[in-house]
């Protein structure tokens, strides 16, 4: 329980009618989760706006309620206070009532397109190594030391935000990596929030559903540079052409990690296979069991948060040499009859480009290349082609197939991203809408020491159609088709 008045502290407020003398027991975005004595924010969201359900809110119980704009009719009993910005002052209020839990915890956001999860998940495995205790906030999975909590979302909204954080003090985490979405830094999610440090990995072509253009999506992940105070970190790849320009504005101390140019922290690759990789980390050797140049960026972004944490360097790079692939990420099987499967989540052009150029950087060229590829529906269209075009030229052989189609029909997906295959391709390519078909006619189409990557869903145990998710485990269905052939 906290008194109204605390829990407003520094959330732009404009105008105030009644009493801030309040007990508030419980506060809420979502009219369906008010309680009696609840604080309801009204905030305008992508799809719904909150204020139209204020009276609702009172009715079950909100004794206040924050809006941007005070309704027509205002009930004598109930306070109303009037923000600037509710998804601004949601944020505050939330850090505010779990008593500014970000202040008491190391917090580091990882952002980019590609290599949040990883990097994130890798920094909690680390800091588990080197006997730190830590959370971890990520799409994949949350977790409050090794005790796991299911995820909705990349970044969770402000009242769980700080309700995690507050309990992963409560069970005595020093440190949290959580994954920082544009989509959460565009709608203040993270506001009121205090990082120690932030780590930028890339950015590419992704979202623009949502961001409508690449420059808007560039200055989304670089809001959450420049909102940082003059304590924390910013740790940013310098091999992206984006990188530097995270770096404008921040009040951060700075810091840049590369593999091509010089930078404050370095790496390079020396030896690399499917069993792993042998990197040159400022100047020390370490073997990794993660797979390929994108990994390296994540081997390297940890291990220079790490060091910037003040963890000694020695102890790090011991503890990366143990540490695992992600799941979903570069996973990598192999089929008695030597057949190598791979489940990635790359569901972008760049992490697409990326998965196969490791892949043929690797093999021989002796073997086919199979790629099992589709794009996820109700998002953006524009990649579609890209990601077909991408997968033809890496690869022997072509399998357009389903994602998660959720609301569209997934022939009209697949017909999207055959506008991106060459007439040169047309025979390596076959459509099949069935995702768990087409895995098991990659396999079947597979001869000794042919290669399969599953690329899109890597994590996910679920596809989503028309509304509904469905059990669905890439890895599950591979491994099964593959011992069954072996």
């Amino acid at each position: 329980m906290k008194l109204l008045k605390d829990i407003l502290y520094k959330a732009g407020i404009e105008e105030v009618v009644g009493s801030t003398q309040l007990a508030i027991e419980k506060i809420c975005f979502d009219s369906r989760k008010v309680e009696k004595f609840s604080l309801f924010i009204a905030v305008s969201g992508t799809q719904v706006d909150g204020h139209q359900f204020i009276e609702k809110a009172i009715k079950d119980g909100a004794v206040a309620i924050v809006c941007e704009e005070f309704p027509n009719e205002k009930q004598a009993n109930i306070t109303y206070v009037r923000v600037q910005q509710s998804a601004l002052a949601l944020g505050v209020i939330a850090s505010n009532f779990y008593d500014n839990p970000s202040s008491e915890i190391k917090l580091v956001g990882v952002t980019g397109t590609n290599g949040k999860t990883t990097t994130a998940t890798l920094l909690h495995d680390l800091f588990s190594k080197l006997g730190c205790e830590s959370g971890l906030l990520s799409t994949v999975v949350n977790k409050v030391g090794k005790k796991e909590i299911a995820s909705t979302h990349t970044t969770p909204d402000a009242i769980q935000l700080n309700a995690l954080l507050r309990h992963m003090i409560e069970e005595g985490c020093e440190y949290c990596f959580m994954e920082v979405s544009s989509h959460a830094i565009h709608q203040h999610r993270i506001a009121g929030v205090d990082f120690s440090g932030a780590v930028f990995t890339n950015i590419t072509h992704d979202h623009l559903d949502y961001h409508k253009t690449f420059d808007e999506y560039i200055k989304a992940k670089k809001m959450f540079f420049d909102k940082l105070s003059a304590t924390a970190f910013s740790l940013v790849n310098k091999d992206d052409k984006n990188g530097l320009v995270m770096l404008q504005n921040t009040k951060s101390n700075q810091f840049t990690y590369a593999l091509k140019s010089m930078a404050d922290f370095n790496c390079k690759v020396l030896e690399s296979d499917f069993s792993g990789m042998l990197l040159n980390i400022d100047g020390s050797e370490v073997w990794t069991k993660l797979i390929g140049g994108f990994n390296a960026y994540n081997i390297l972004a940890i291990y220079s948060t790490a060091v910037l944490l003040g963890q000694e360097k020695l102890k790090v790079l011991t503890a990366i040499s143990q540490l695992g692939a992600v799941d979903g990420r570069f996973q990598y099987i192999k089929s008695k009859n030597n057949i190598a499967g791979i489940v990635d989540y790359a569901h972008t052009p760049d992490a697409l480009k990326n998965v196969l150029k490791t892949i043929n950087d690797i093999r021989t060229r002796n073997e086919k290349l199979i790629t099992l590829v589709g794009c996820g529906g109700d998002r953006d269209k524009e990649k579609r082609p890209i990601m077909a075009k991408i997968a033809c030229e890496l690869s022997d052989q072509i399998i357009l197939t389903s994602d998660n189609p959720r609301t569209e029909n997934p022939e009209e997906i697949i017909k999207d991203m055959r506008e991106g295959v060459d007439g040169v391709h047309f025979k390596k390519v076959l459509a099949i809408v069935n995702r768990e078909e087409a895995i098991r006619t990659a396999c079947s189409l597979a001869a000794n020491g042919d290669i399969i990557l599953v690329a899109g869903k890597g994590h996910e145990k679920y596809q989503e159609i028309n509304g509904e998710k469905f059990p669905f485990d890439d890895m599950q269905i591979l491994t099964e088709t593959m011992n069954q052939m072996s």
